[in-house]
């Protein structure tokens, strides 16, 4: 799937006035994954916003306009979601979403690496 170039420009520009380092973009998930500090922390998906958040809140923002819970092998993934076109076509609500995402990527355990052999 083929990912929304403005979205993609949106998180690019947010990330940049927030001054955030160690950001990398990987295409990964059907979309363009920017990581923070080797973690995925955002990503452009289609017309979607994939975001991962702090567990913790899953409650409460599932409420959000434009929130769509992200589905792996049948079962809801706590800490991950897609946002709607509608759920963050306002600035204030995109800004929500990336800063979300981005409160969380400290907190989040990086990937393990591959060893290699």
């Amino acid at each position: 799937m083929a990912y929304d170039l403005k979205v993609a420009e949106r998180i690019r520009e947010r990330l940049a006035n927030l001054k955030v380092r160690d950001v990398e973009e990987k295409k990964a998930f059907g979309g363009l994954v920017f990581m923070v500090k080797d973690k995925m922390c955002v990503c452009a998906s289609g017309e979607k916003l994939m975001c991962r958040f702090d567990p913790v809140l899953q409650e409460k923002i599932s409420n959000k306009k434009g929130f769509e819970p992200m589905i792996m092998r049948g079962k809801e993934v706590n800490g991950y979601c897609y946002i709607l076109p509608e759920g963050f076509k306002a600035k204030k609500d995109f800004e929500y979403w990336i800063d979300r995402s981005l409160d969380y990527n400290d907190k989040a355990q990086s990937p393990k690496k591959k060893s290699k052999q």
